[in-house]
């Protein structure tokens, strides 16, 4: 069995994210979703929050799963026994960042390996700092987010979207 890791802080999840999991979950047995729980950083959401706003949209895909972790991706791989990474790529940026980590995961543990899916063409601008930006000053972020999402950031924010 193949299992794969999809790992991000999905603060808040996109259209971007679900089009990666979506298409990630055709190529592998199983897709975790792991959520990154970084204390360095300062999210909008709560991982339990990030966690529940994922498996809200992903009820549909049989094969796929949410879960949490911290520390190393590759270490959290080793313990699930996971040993395909996916990773979304939006632009020639991300690949130079990405195949570093990639290679380097390799090297740590050289049952990993990492698969690069591009972003479909109409979310390669989309990110969650973007999502968060115009949701601050309470524009409409309803193409960039599911709709149960987009509430969730509003009322994180004390505003009604436009």
């Amino acid at each position: 069995m193949t299992r794969g890791i999809y790992a991000g802080s999905f603060d808040p999840v996109t259209y971007g994210h679900l089009d990666i999991i979506k298409r990630a979950s055709k190529i592998v047995d199983e897709l975790v979703v792991a959520v990154l729980n970084n204390s360095a950083k300062n999210p909008l959401f709560s991982v339990d929050n990030r966690v529940s706003m994922i498996k809200e949209q992903i009820r549909d895909l049989d094969n796929v799963s949410v879960d949490t972790f911290d520390g190393l991706l590759v270490d959290y791989a080793k313990k699930i026994d996971a040993n395909i990474l996916v990773r979304g790529l939006r632009a020639v940026t991300d690949f130079e960042y990405e195949l570093q980590i990639a290679q380097t995961n390799r090297v740590v543990n050289e049952k990993i390996d990492t698969i690069f899916l591009t972003t479909s063409l109409e979310y390669a601008y989309l990110s969650s700092t973007i999502v968060k930006e115009f949701a601050s000053y309470g524009s409409d972020i309803s193409k960039f987010v599911p709709d149960a999402v987009a509430k969730s950031i509003f009322e994180r924010y004390n505003r009604q979207g436009d």
